[in-house]
């Protein structure tokens, strides 16, 4: 299992005292004809009080789903199948009483049942044609559903330590925390989006050595550089920076008077830890502070520049050090403390974590005073809860698995429920050029960027190839399939479909064909190719795309739908002339295009994609 998901879309959500209900879901303006089946089967069930009592508690819309085969219908519903083992009765046999019941509605031209006690619904092209018209009024509003007063959303993603620039792999966490933010808003959520920026511990004391004896090289003095340290190009530029005032240049002698050497691994953390006393000691503690904040500060700088040139913004960045700076760490363990649930051993503060779940006890408090990085993550997310957020996602990566059992703990401890935190671990990336593998390794500086990437497939495809696959599944990003214009690469193929409409309609302006969009839905009814029947079942579907990609955190169930529904639009493109004599059938179909370039525009917006008008 690589995520961990409370079901607030269930329709209770569980709070620490007090249960809060969700609004009901916007059924009717989102899925009309959905919806239009879902009532005509709750309004059957209520007249057949044998089934009424057992489909109580049944939501009944969830029952219906698309089908598979549009020679199956448009709609099935399973609901005859769940009642089957509450009723004790053949799941036909209801179906049968089922469909006996049901009234009738224009919109619907069969029901019929299939297989083991389906219920297929056929809609007519009248149901269809009334959804086009629903998309042209609703415009980039298409899919969207009314916004929900509760739960609140915090959505943490990414995270990085700042202690080097963004690399590929933190790319992913960036553009899959940003599709699934604007998934969650799409259908009516609101989110705060936060990155948690772990700027206190001994990374920091890394990265400022690290820094440290590059600015001592620039000015003469050679140091073996540490094999624990940050060795990237960047150190020397940050070096190169740094604000040397109130810096005190020592001699050589002291800086390498009493250093352990490294000659083997076990003797890096040994080594740089010694580097680490040395400058503090040199530079005394306020200097060497300085050293470290102003590294941190250059790097998290890159990094926020480097993230809204990916158009991935966030609502806050939300620093570890103002947990103790705040004193929200001690609140924390105050209260864990107030509940007796800290115990002392070895001089340690100990958390029983294994009370709650985990796998071991957590030391919070080390014998020598230090507070642990656990108690800064307990104590971040005791924040968030504190800050009013009913509903936390933490998007990590794949190395974090450890982390979710403790933190949840941590939580349900100070007396919140461990479901309302939701972790989705994303997989590595591999990057290939030319069909070799690339390096990638921070503290080695041998390692594309994401700023490289950017540069050179350009921020749609690396947004797009970032989502195309599921969170949970490895990931190897193609350069040269990504930088390809042709219809190997996806993004091309669906941005292709949206330059391609836009230009439909230059070209109806420049022969002076103009488009009467009320004559078009007039004529509808004249889109009866297979083709153009499939584009309007298949944009029909949107709304329900949105929801289930944002419900399953599920961006790649959108990607695949774009790439479906253009594939449609382009067998319809190459099957039939738009601006034709027929002005009546002209513009139905410049209608039926507008539709789509709608829904193309939307779903690519969601994902961080733009929708080009020419390319």
């Amino acid at each position: 299992m690589t995520s961990i998901r409370a079901n607030f879309f269930s329709g209770v959500y569980t709070d620490t005292n007090n249960p809060v209900e969700l609004p009901p879901r916007q059924t009717t303006p989102e899925h009309p004809m959905k919806h239009i089946v879902a009532k005509l089967v709750n309004d059957a069930l209520a007249g057949l009080p044998e089934l009424a009592e057992a489909a109580a508690d049944l939501a009944v819309e969830t029952t219906v789903e698309r089908t598979r085969d549009a020679r199956h219908g448009d709609f099935a519903s399973n609901v005859a199948l769940q009642l089957a083992k509450p009723t004790r009765k053949n799941p036909r046999d209801i179906a049968t009483r089922i469909v006996d019941a049901l009234g009738t509605d224009e919109q619907i031209t069969k029901i019929e049942i299939a297989g083991p006690g389906f219920i297929n619904f056929h809609m007519s092209a009248a149901a269809f044609h009334a959804e086009l018209g629903s998309i042209l009024d609703a415009g980039n509003a298409y899919g969207r559903q009314a916004k929900k007063e509760s739960p609140k959303i915090l959505l943490e993603f990414i995270s990085a330590n700042p202690t080097g620039p963004l690399h590929v792999g933190h790319g992913r966490l960036a553009a899959f925390g940003a599709a699934v933010g604007n998934l969650l808003e799409a259908t009516g959520y609101q989110v705060h989006r936060e990155y948690y920026v772990n700027d206190a511990g001994r990374q920091m004391d890394i990265l400022g050595a690290s820094v440290w004896l590059r600015w001592l090289e620039a000015n003469g003095i050679s140091v073996p550089f540490p094999k624990a340290g940050y060795r990237g190009e960047y150190i020397r530029d940050i070096a190169g920076e740094i604000d040397t005032g109130g810096l005190v240049l020592p001699n050589a002698d002291d800086v390498l008077q009493g250093l352990p050497d490294q000659e083997s691994e076990d003797d890096w953390d040994a080594y740089v830890d010694a580097l680490i006393a040395k400058a503090s000691d040199l530079q005394g503690e306020d200097g060497f502070d300085q050293i470290r904040q102003q590294s941190l500060e250059s790097i998290r700088a890159e990094i926020e520049d480097d993230l809204a040139d990916f158009g991935v913004t966030f609502d806050q960045w939300y620093s570890e050090q103002s947990l103790a700076k705040s004193g929200r760490i001690d609140d924390a363990l105050t209260v864990l403390e107030e509940r007796g649930l800290l115990y002392k051993k070895d001089g340690a503060t100990w958390f029983p974590a294994t009370d709650f779940g985990d796998e071991k006890d957590r030391v919070v408090i080390r014998a020598n005073g230090a507070k642990t990085y656990f108690a800064s993550d307990i104590a971040y997310h005791f924040d968030k809860r504190e800050r009013g957020f009913d509903y936390l996602i933490d998007i990590l990566g794949a190395d974090h698995h450890g982390y979710v059992a403790r933190v949840r703990a941590g939580l349900e401890a100070m007396g919140y429920p461990g479901d309302d935190l939701e972790v989705e671990l994303v997989q590595f990336v591999s990057l290939y050029r030319g069909g070799k593998k690339v390096a990638m390794s921070t503290r080695s500086g041998q390692f594309d960027t994401l700023r490289k990437l950017r540069a050179e497939v350009g921020n749609d495809a690396a947004r797009f190839y970032y989502v195309m696959r599921s969170n949970d599944q490895h990931l190897e990003f193609d350069l040269d399939i990504a930088t390809s214009q042709s219809n190997d690469n996806p993004v091309f193929y669906i941005q292709y479909a949206h330059a391609r409409i836009a230009s439909v309609f230059r070209k109806a302006d420049e022969l002076d064909l103009y488009w009467d969009q009320d004559n078009g839905r007039t004529n509808l009814d004249k889109l009866v190719a297979p083709q153009e029947k499939a584009l309007l079942s298949a944009m029909s579907r949107y709304p329900e795309i949105v929801e289930l990609a944002a419900k399953n955190r599920a961006p790649q169930t959108l990607v695949h739908y774009l790439r479906d529904l253009v594939s449609d639009f382009h067998s319809s493109y190459n099957a039939h002339k738009v601006l034709g004599d027929d002005a009546n059938l002209r513009d139905a179909r410049l209608a039926l295009y507008a539709a789509v370039r709608i829904v193309v525009a939307n779903g690519l917006a969601i994902l961080g994609v733009s929708a080009p008008e020419e390319m």
